[in-house]
């Protein structure tokens, strides 16, 4: 019964997006009040349905019913709770309804929040909103609908992924598509724009807090997933390229020029069709990341699916969202004329560059990850383009916007001077360049890789405080910094954030430590300035796979530090092996172990890893996000610029008939 009305609720929430799509967008056209307010009631309904829907099949999934084929196919009686939970949207079709369901809750948030847009143009806006979830909805009803029956229910499931039967499943996801399907509206935003010919300093202030929230959702998903990866898979690694790590990675990239473009237009008037068009693209690549993950096209361990008649229809609705965006944009774009001047050195080129070396860097993962299938389809090739690509041309990129951030924080908007931002920076530089320095001399004979990642994580970090520091004025009043605005807090520690990542990432590939070696029961080894002892391996039963857990000792100068358990588990149900490694956290470094293969003789393969500043990567981007997160409490955020007050579309007078 339950299962039932979630179908019915999905089939309702497909109708009333439907409603929502043309209701709205013809009020707008007539002026009509009525018909623009029926778009926030509809959006609410909408999410309301599409809510209920997605409840329904969570309690599928709960309680094992496994009359529905997507329970039968992703669940099993004794998978832990949290995993049933998850589970949900641990595959094609209840990933989609969480797509939907989010896509809803962006519509509603905008009918419920948005006070501070004009009637005419959230009747718009909502209105794009709704023809998206037309789309997705639609898609699953009609191709992936994850209220199927089975005529004959079997006593128990074919079980989940071993490799997502862990808690990143719970957060990994549902924060990436926060952030993903966030930019939806920026996308409608953009859209609604071009429709209503306006686009101004109102229109940028009201996009930036919906771009703000995605840009800090995907920050977060992208993070959470890196590090799922880097405990779970065994490999030690934090990032592998892979096509459906680029794919959340790009729109990561442009949101972020979409954020600094915007605030010109806020600001300045200037960069209109650039922050158009970047809004547009932006979106365009979260529906080109649903499409990679889905259509089996290209080859990934984060594949949902590999049925590429799916993946044509997303691809057909990538094509009219963009296409007609892009369409429409060519038609606009001569109406959207900069007002702001600015000089060559400028608060205004500094986020130019930004926005430049921003997508530019999107476009060379793009790229990278599209060009195997390129090759396949018009050379008859198949090859791969993997981290050695990637690293040459995305490296320098970020090296450049590492270097550019500071200085341009420091310029003033429409003209300033060089040497004055450069007078402000010469301690900032001084401190850096002296700890770039001091590890070049410590690692005499070694790559530059680590002096330059610390160097721009030193210079990002001392910039961004110096941003802050000269802003005490001459008075030096320390006081001043607590009423400065959130979002100028929000933007030194999204900056430090950026930087600290920068240099964990160039000090763990440079300074890392790997040990593959067969050990017997008993045996120490060295890695680095550590001594490691297999003390036991042992077989377990878990609730629904067994594994065999090592005891692997960890000690220094003969003092024992810790005891770590790495595992090698089976699941018989889903016949997989997963690996799940043991880690020694620490402030600068990580100890990590994963055990491998036994061999003949009670031997057994270890692998042992030093990772230097490894936790440093996420707790870079966790400022990062935090960063966003101030900014977008800032309470200007939430209101319209003076003279861009909503207001009220006039009654219309009622004349007699004649």
């Amino acid at each position: 019964m339950i299962n039932e009305l979630g179908h019915f609720a999905l089939i309702l929430g497909f109708m009333v997006a439907i409603l929502q799509a043309t209701v709205p967008l013809v009020g707008a056209r007539l002026n009509h009040h009525g018909m623009m307010s029926f778009g926030r009631t509809a959006a609410t309904a909408q999410f309301v349905l599409i809510a209920a829907s997605f409840l329904a099949l969570v309690h599928a999934f709960v309680t094992s019913d496994f009359s529905l084929r997507l329970v039968t196919l992703n669940s099993h009686s004794l998978k832990p709770l949290i995993y049933k939970i998850s589970g949900t949207w641990g595959n094609h079709e209840g990933s989609m309804l969480l797509w939907v369901l989010i896509l809803a809750l962006f519509g509603a948030c905008a009918a419920w929040f948005g006070g501070n847009l004009t009637h005419r143009f959230r009747a718009t806006a909502l209105a794009v909103q709704g023809a998206i979830g037309v789309a997705f909805i639609g898609f699953i009803i009609f191709t992936s609908n994850p209220f199927i029956r089975l005529a004959l229910p079997p006593f128990d499931g074919q079980d989940l992924n071993p490799l997502l039967q862990d808690p990143g499943l719970a957060f990994h996801p549902p924060f990436l598509y926060l952030g993903y399907v966030g930019l939806s509206m920026a996308f409608s935003f953009a859209v609604a724009a071009l429709i209503e010919g306006r686009v101004d300093a109102a229109w940028a202030r009201w996009v930036r807090p919906w771009t703000l929230a995605a840009w800090l959702f995907l920050t977060i998903g992208i993070a959470l997933g890196s590090w799922w990866a880097y405990y779970e898979l065994g490999w030690g690694g934090f990032w592998f390229w892979d096509p459906v790590e680029n794919a959340s990675f790009m729109p990561w990239l442009l949101a972020a020029a979409l954020l600094h473009s915007a605030i010109v237009v806020e600001k300045r008037e200037s960069l209109k069709s650039w922050t158009i068009l970047l809004a547009i693209l932006a979106f365009g690549f979260s529906l080109l990341g649903t499409f990679i993950v889905r259509s089996g096209v290209l080859t990934s361990v984060h594949a949902f699916a590999n049925d590429p008649e799916r993946g044509v229809v997303i691809l057909g609705i990538l094509i009219f969202f963009v296409g007609g965006a892009l369409t429409l944009f060519s038609l606009r774009a001569a109406s959207m004329q900069s007002q702001g001047i600015f000089g060559m050195v400028s608060r205004e080129t500094a986020l130019v560059l930004n926005n430049i070396l921003l997508a530019v860097s999107a476009f060379v993962v793009f790229v990278g990850t599209i060009w195997p299938l390129v090759a396949e389809m018009f050379f008859d090739r198949t090859l791969s383009v993997g981290p050695p690509f990637f690293n040459m041309a995305f490296t320098p990129l970020m090296i450049l916007l590492g270097l550019a951030l500071p200085l341009g924080a420091m310029l003033p908007w429409k003209r300033g001077r060089l040497e004055k931002g450069m007078r402000q920076l010469t301690l900032p530089f001084i401190f850096a360049l002296s700890c770039g320095g001091l590890v070049w001399a410590m690692q005499t004979g070694r790559s530059l890789q680590a002096p330059i990642g610390l160097f721009l994580g030193a210079w990002l970090v001392s910039g961004a405080i110096a941003d802050l520091l000269q802003r005490l004025g001459r008075e030096k009043d320390f006081g001043r910094l607590m009423r400065l605005p959130r979002a100028d807090w929000g933007k030194a520690i999204a900056h430090s954030g950026f930087g600290i990542t920068m240099l964990a990432i160039a000090a763990l590939i440079a300074w890392e430590k790997e040990d593959i070696r067969v050990v017997d029961i008993g045996e120490t080894w060295t890695l680095g300035p550590y001594d490691l002892t297999l003390r036991d391996v042992r077989l377990e039963m878990g609730p629904n796979y067994r594994a065999h857990i090592a005891e692997v000792e960890l000690g220094q100068n003969g003092q024992m530090i810790a005891m770590m358990y790495p595992e090698k588990r089976f699941y018989p149900v889903a016949k997989m092996p997963t690996t799940e490694a043991g880690i020694d956290y620490r402030f600068l470094r990580d100890v990590y172990v994963v055990l491998g293969d036994p061999q003949d003789g009670g031997s057994w393969t270890m692998r042992s890893y030093l990772k230097p500043f490894a936790n440093w990567i996420w707790a870079g981007a966790a400022l990062m996000a935090f960063g966003g997160l101030l900014s977008l409490s800032d309470r200007r955020l939430r209101t319209a610029p003076s003279g861009h007050k909503p207001r009220a579309p006039q009654a219309v007078k009622a004349t007699p008939a004649e």
